[in-house]
């Protein structure tokens, strides 16, 4: 199996199109033509990953974490980065990340937390923008149907709930063919007038091209008139943190408790008691002080998420309780996630979790 294979199956589920601007996810190191001797799943691939790698005989190291995060000037060995980025191309290691675009799917790194917590009702907390796009196509109307089949197979027409959902309107198009085209209907060299049926759907972003290949196909024209729009509406699917309700009410010691079990910390950093019990939860792993604002105005009784700062704690306004297991506490579970995607896809293929912990921050106790 090649390492292309196993890239694609990820991205279909996370695209790279749901990445945030500033990230690096994606092929880091190495050729997706390779065949892949096997896949290490870390949080980070770090030096030692990679040096884990090669001893398993894995060829693949899919990471969470991007190791090389902004550009390289100089590779010389001089810091962790270009440590594991000689290592890894020394040894053809592929470094693979898949980050702020599985942070962004709600079946990703913060639906993992959301399931451990037994979150319900769940929806995006800030839903992401300029992902949608609306087709606009011209068919005559004797297609319409075949052609609305073909598109929405291909995945456009979806809105919140909702499938197939398409707008039609009538009117009349014009044409003259030119020499070495097969049109058709009109004749070749003279202007033709046609019925025509003007559609629109709309469609996420990362299925274009199977959209676009669909009315290709089914389009009788041989040169199809159609335009694409872009939208600002936000996409309620993708976006970052998640919100959701407990399935019973808890008093914040008793919510902090429960952090404590689900991430495996023994203390946990959190802004002053409110006295409200905690119903309604939002969670964002990793570093997540910008939603903090979003939770408040979503009603949360309580935000989960990592890296805040002193004053980000005044935040809460005696409103929300904000709590802080740590960054790789919140994102530990990436990697029983990927896992479990990957050994479902590929059950008889060698997929294995690390066996280190790359937490850089330390607690003495």
């Amino acid at each position: 199996m090649q390492i292309r294979e196993i890239i694609q199956h990820l991205e279909k589920l996370a695209p790279p199109a749901y990445q945030e601007s500033y990230d690096n996810a994606g092929l880091i190191t190495g050729d997706p033509d390779w065949t892949c001797t096997g896949v290490l799943i870390s949080l980070d691939a770090t030096d030692n990953i990679v040096e884990e790698a090669i001893s398993r005989q894995c060829n693949l190291v899919i990471s969470h974490h991007p190791i090389v995060f902004g550009g390289l000037k100089k590779i010389t060995g001089s810091g962790y980065v270009e440590k594991a980025v000689i290592r890894a191309i020394k040894h053809d290691i592929a470094l693979y990340a898949i980050h702020t675009n599985l942070d962004n799917v709600a079946g990703g790194v913060n639906g993992k937390i959301a399931d451990l917590l037994g979150l319900q009702r769940r929806a995006i907390l800030l839903p992401k923008k300029n992902i949608l796009r609306k087709l606009v196509v011209f068919v005559p109307a004797s297609h319409e149907a075949p052609l609305l089949e073909a598109l929405f197979a291909a995945g456009a027409g979806g809105i919140g709930g909702y499938t197939e959902c398409s707008f039609g309107s009538s009117g009349q198009g014009s044409f003259r063919p030119g020499e070495g085209t097969h049109p058709f209907s009109g004749e070749v060299g003279r202007r033709h007038q046609a019925e025509e049926k003007r559609l629109e759907l709309v469609y996420a972003r990362p299925l274009e091209a199977a959209v676009i290949a669909a009315l290709r196909r089914a389009h009788p024209y041989e040169e199809p008139a159609f335009d694409i729009v872009p939208i600002d509406n936000e996409y309620d699917k993708v976006g970052s943190g998640i919100t959701g309700t407990l399935p019973e009410a808890l008093s914040e010691a008793s919510f902090l408790e429960r952090l404590k079990t689900v991430f495996g910390v023994p203390v946990i950093r959190h802004s002053p008691l409110t006295g409200k019990a905690i119903s309604r939860v939002a969670v964002c792993g990793g570093a997540g002080s910008f939603l903090i604002s979003k939770a408040l105005a979503d009603g949360a009784d309580a935000y989960v998420t990592a890296d805040l700062k002193y004053h980000e704690f005044f935040d809460a306004n005696g409103r929300l309780l904000l709590a802080d297991p740590g960054h790789f506490e919140t994102e530990q579970f990436t990697i029983d996630l990927l896992y479990d995607i990957l050994a479902g896809k590929f059950p008889t293929f060698a997929v294995f979790k690390t066996g280190l912990r790359t937490n850089p921050v330390n607690y003495y106790t």
